[in-house]
């Protein structure tokens, strides 16, 4: 089983415009609403694969409710630790006429200490059924940079594998706790390394650095250029073919799926790149956040290059 973790919960509001104007009333042609934030969007792609899946974390308020009943239309099972603040909310913005993307993402509520020890007391018991953790996105206020660091010592204690997407002082503090798999993006690598990381092979050397470290898989995601995934056995890169972009937002989260189910079989390095890059880039197709089309990943599958550089 696959348990994954959000602590920053959100409903995620899109809204498509055509030809929006600063300062100006703007008609809304479309608006859609989900269950949102970064581990749900992994747990959303766990599911439309058929993977045995849970979905832990924090929600709080009325929009709880909404997340959580969300979750159960989808068939996505959960157990929240409940607050009584209101999990978040967060708008992204679909200019069809310039094909431009643009986020406003709230802070989320306060959380006061003897909440999370609740929700870490929960955590204990949820971790020891799973088989994988994954750990995405962002924290309340009030939560201290060194959670993912105690998520993971705990997950690690237990024997499980942990994924963990992550960024900033979160990132950093965790891995000295030595996920098994991180998927910092180039700024990140960036700010962990100090590396400039502008040609290719500066950014392997960077992910080098971090393997180096006692993580088992660096996956470094280049957008519409593929991956790059460093691990024991070498470096390797997927080549993604030409595809139809309408919403990029997810399509990193549902890598993080790809990747959670190929930890879960024990697959090759090669596979492991190729099935997280084929959700990857099925999600990318999809009008819905952290959605994809089987028949569209089945497709790229046989249309992924991954080459061991």
């Amino acid at each position: 089983m696959i348990l994954t973790m959000t602590l920053n919960a959100s409903i995620d509001r899109r809204f498509v415009v055509c030809g929006a104007r600063t300062g100006e009333v703007n008609r809304v042609r479309e608006c859609t609403y989900t269950a949102g934030g970064k581990g749900l969007n992994v747990s959303r792609a766990l599911a439309l694969s058929g993977v045995d899946g849970l979905a832990g974390g924090l929600v709080g308020g009325y929009s709880g409710n909404f997340i959580e009943a969300e979750l159960d239309k989808a068939g996505i099972a959960h157990d929240f630790y409940r607050v009584s603040e209101e999990s978040r909310s967060c708008i992204n913005i679909w200019d069809e006429a310039t094909k431009q993307q643009t986020e406003y993402l709230e802070p989320g509520f306060m959380i006061d200490s003897r909440s999370m020890e609740g929700f870490l007391q929960k955590f204990r018991v949820q971790i020891q059924k799973a088989d994988v953790l994954t750990i995405s996105g962002s924290v309340p206020k009030g939560v201290g940079d060194d959670i993912y660091k105690r998520m993971v010592s705990t997950a690690r204690d237990y024997g499980k594998s942990v994924i963990l997407d992550s960024s900033g002082p979160l990132l950093e503090a965790a891995l000295p706790a030595r996920p098994t798999l991180i998927k910092p993006n180039i700024d990140e690598i960036r700010l962990l390394t100090g590396k400039a990381c502008e040609r290719l092979e500066e950014i392997l050397t960077a992910a080098e650095e971090l393997q180096g470290r006692g993580i088992q898989y660096v996956v470094i995601s280049l957008g519409g250029q593929g991956a790059l995934m460093v691990c024991d056995t070498g470096c390797y890169q997927a080549v993604i073919p030409q595809i139809n972009t309408v919403n990029t937002v997810g399509c990193g989260d549902a890598m993080v799926a790809g990747l959670a189910m190929g930890v879960e079989k024990g697959l090759s390095p090669e596979e492991l790149l190729l099935t997280a890059s084929g959700i990857a880039a099925a999600a990318a197709m999809s009008k819905g956040t952290g959605y994809y089309k089987r028949e569209d990943q089945k497709r790229l599958y046989n249309q992924i290059n991954i080459k061991k550089i």
